[in-house]
């Protein structure tokens, strides 16, 4: 039988940061199995004394951390030696090198990349505009998009927009209906003006998931929806109009939102440079 290690994520802001590189180490390693128990807002020694005492309980523990305060992370480190438990620090290491680097002291303020600043409600703002632009809902302002996505049903429009959104981008996103024979108007005259991605996915792929979805809500119509030449005809037929206007194609077939998402951030990018 395996070892089923407890992942312990100890962080003095929400761990957001520490699951995200956690994920990253995880996937490095094939059949490693294991429990992650997270501890947020993790700020005094006693909520520290709680964390290792109750490791005590259980086998195969590791702990990964983000604690800024020094004393801190300090009590943490000295606990996990005495009771012989695997610890590292995550970010310490990388933010004393930058600060070497850029001659400057650090903050060393918890949470300090959450705080409210331009930048917050930047994000903000674009996940409120991203929301009411979903799914071809609104297209009188296309204007105010930083990318506009097109593609076929279920060819993961909605979740890479609301990612991007995340990020800070404000996306529109426009399905493409095989019973539509013309594109709206407002998406033809920002054609020129906005960086618009056609999205694409394998036929067979398409079927599946299109199916999975009419199953979820318990539909027995769509047969069309689902025939898999007719999604190969509509797939086709979407490539040949992104090659009419030269939009930028994107196969998300083998892709994950995230893997998609930095694809477009790469053509923002370019886009943006010249």
């Amino acid at each position: 039988m395996n070892k089923v290690y407890q992942v312990y994520q100890v962080s003095d802001s929400t761990g957001e940061t520490l699951d995200r590189i956690f994920l990253a180490i995880k996937a490095q390693f094939s059949n490693f199995e294991c429990k992650t128990i997270h501890y947020s807002f993790t700020r005094t020694k006693n909520q520290i004394d709680k964390i290792i005492s109750k490791s005590k309980t259980e086998k195969y523990i590791i702990i990964l951390y983000t604690i800024i305060d020094k004393n801190l992370s300090n009590h943490l480190v000295e606990l996990c030696k005495k009771n012989n438990i695997p610890c590292f620090a995550v970010l310490g290491n990388l933010i004393t090198d930058f600060s070497k680097l850029l001659k400057k002291e650090a903050i060393l303020l918890p949470s300090a990349q959450h705080v409210l600043d331009e930048e917050y409600y930047k994000r903000i703002e674009a996940v409120q505009y991203t929301i009411a632009h979903d799914d071809g809902k609104i297209i009188s302002d296309l204007n105010f998009a930083d990318v506009i996505l097109v593609g076929v049903s279920r060819t993961s429009k909605t979740p890479t927009s609301i990612y991007l959104a995340n990020r800070g981008y404000k996306v529109a996103n426009i399905p493409l209906i095989p019973e539509r024979k013309n594109l709206p108007s407002d998406l033809i005259n920002e054609a020129k003006k906005k960086c618009i991605i056609g999205l694409i996915c394998d036929a067979t792929r398409l079927s599946d998931v299109r199916r999975n979805r009419v199953q979820s809500l318990n539909e027995s119509k769509h047969v069309d929806y689902i025939d898999e030449k007719k999604i190969m005809n509509e797939v086709e037929n979407s490539k040949k109009l992104f090659k009419k206007y030269n939009w930028p194609i994107i196969d998300v077939t083998r892709k994950s939102v995230e893997e998609t998402a930095a694809s477009i951030i790469k053509i923002l990018d370019i886009l943006n440079s010249r």
